[in-house]
């Protein structure tokens, strides 16, 4: 005897696209997980950069050449333009305090600089 099939569901399909509902209300918060995310990777690349910068122009300060040109040069050129490095002498040495503008992938949104400090005794010449 063979099996008896039952007859087709007869449910209502009210739920049809619930889903895709429940999709677009979380869609705001993953987007806002990942801007934040990549903000995050923004301000700790700054901050590296800053350092670079901040080295690269107490290097170039020390052998009596343009900090600010020295830092500019060695950090990525899109971040280059909010970069500041004013040297200060002091005995044997040169200190430079390099701030670099952190950028914001969400404009109006100012995150500040990222700021660092590098020290480097001053080069004299031979003899001198």
């Amino acid at each position: 005897m063979p099996y008896a099939q039952s007859p087709p569901s007869r449910r209502p399909r009210r739920d049809r696209g619930q889903a895709a509902i429940e999709y677009l209300g979380f869609l705001p918060i993953l987007l806002l997980v990942a801007l934040a995310a990549v903000q995050l990777g923004l301000i700790a690349y700054t901050a590296q950069q800053a350092g670079t910068a901040a080295r690269a122009g107490a290097r170039g300060a020390s052998l009596q050449l343009s900090a600010q040109d020295a830092c500019a040069r060695a950090v990525s050129s899109w971040l280059a333009d909010g970069t500041n490095c004013p040297p200060s002498y002091g005995g044997d040495v040169v200190t430079v305090t390099a701030s670099v503008a952190i950028p914001s992938v969400v404009p109006g949104w100012d995150f500040g600089t990222a700021t660092r400090t590098a020290t480097m005794p001053l080069d004299h010449p031979a003899g001198g």
